[in-house]
């Protein structure tokens, strides 16, 4: 006979009930900088090239965007929460990342980063207007750090349903009928990022924009060489931030590999899901809850197989909640839901992959066989 589950205040984990079970050993990585140049307060927006933006804009309705500035070169992609785009698209010969682009807090950050950067101030090509420094990261990602001028003003919202639970009865005499329609995309969440220079990566996003790491994930086998991926938020003190705003990880490639979007609730990621199938896109992994964060999920490839996740339901945290500590696996990227896909996991072999791996184990980076061995172990536990 199993156990009952004990809830309550009594209840202690190795990592005193919070998020993760384990936290750090003596002399792991702190997950944070004493002394950054500036703390950034969230993600701006993400920057693509595509050949199509007609094709792009299609999509970008279909998955729930909404188009706040469109010309023959750009488009500009927004969520209906008031602030800066999502996403800018533009035209270009090939379908590619550029980068992402951070907000800073103040004005006066941007002057920080030119004195320890040696980069300059220029105008942000954004809807409203804006200051931006542009930086680069130790992967070769083109980072931004904008401050906005004019915020785009709020949009109608697409309203959550009102549940019953148990004898909690909130809606009597009214049967649900969610629409089948587009998730609403409220805001981008986060971006996640391969490299194969992870530690020199992690080490800048902490000290130049003042990032803090929420959760560590190490291969089995081999947590004394340090942790593999982190979950990043960003820094603002007593006010809770996303469980994560950046996620990198330890690979053999370099490059995006997909960004989330919130959306109302799981009626929204589900309908909004029933619609993009009814339409021919391609889902990559989904629903479920993942356990890092512990967002509602539902991931989907667009025209060009960039991945994209609607989400619902995220941690936040403040700053003073220190990084959690947990091996990397297959199986403990959800606590619920269908199988991580071959798709979802990149473990699908293809002649560009084989490059990477290659190019990596010759290169000078951090990547070599225990660490690419570990990671395919890590892929089928």
């Amino acid at each position: 006979m199993s156990e009952p589950r004990v809830q309550g205040a009594d209840v202690k984990t190795a990592h005193q009930d919070l998020h993760s079970e384990q936290g750090a050993q003596r002399g792991e990585h702190p997950g944070r900088s004493r002394n950054p140049v500036i703390k950034v307060a969230d993600l701006a927006w993400l920057e693509f090239e595509k050949p199509d933006l007609e094709r792009a804009e299609v999509f970008a309705r279909d998955f729930g965007f909404q188009v706040a500035a469109r010309t023959d070169s750009d488009l500009w992609l927004r969520g209906t929460f008031a602030g800066s785009p999502c996403m800018v698209i533009r035209r270009g010969r090939t379908s590619r990342f550029i980068g992402p682009a951070f907000r800073a807090a103040e004005r006066a950050d941007l002057e920080r980063l030119v004195r320890a950067t040696g980069s300059a101030v220029r105008e942000a090509d954004v809807p409203g207007g804006g200051k931006a420094v542009d930086l680069l990261d130790p992967s070769g990602f083109p980072v931004r750090v904008v401050h906005c001028g004019e915020p785009l003003p709020a949009l109608p919202e697409q309203r959550p349903l009102r549940l019953n639970f148990g004898t909690d009865h909130r809606r009597t005499n009214a049967p649900q009928r969610p629409p089948r329609e587009p998730s609403w995309i409220q805001r981008l969440g986060h971006v996640v990022l391969e490299t194969r220079v992870f530690g020199r990566a992690l080490n800048w996003y902490l000290d130049t924009l003042g990032m803090i790491v929420s959760d560590f994930l190490f291969l089995d086998g081999q947590r004394d060489r340090g942790p593999t991926m982190a979950f990043i938020r960003c820094d603002l003190g007593g006010v809770p931030a996303d469980h994560h705003t950046l996620a990198m990880h330890l690979g053999p490639g370099t490059g995006y590999v997909h960004s989330a979007y919130q959306v109302t609730d799981l009626d929204s990621i589900a309908a909004g899901g029933e619609y993009l199938k009814e339409r021919g896109y391609r889902r990559s992994w989904g629903i479920g809850r993942h356990i890092q964060g512990s967002q509602l999920f539902d991931y989907w490839r667009d025209p060009d197989r960039f991945m994209l996740e609607h989400f619902a339901d995220g941690d936040l945290f403040c700053s003073d909640v220190e990084p959690g500590w947990a091996p990397m696996s297959t199986s403990g990227l959800a606590q619920w839901g269908p199988p991580a896909t071959r798709d979802f996991l990149g473990a699908s072999p293809s002649p560009r992959r084989v490059r990477d791996v290659v190019q990596a184990l010759r290169g000078d980076n951090e990547m070599d066989p225990a660490r690419l061995l570990g990671l395919l172990k890590a892929t089928k536990s």
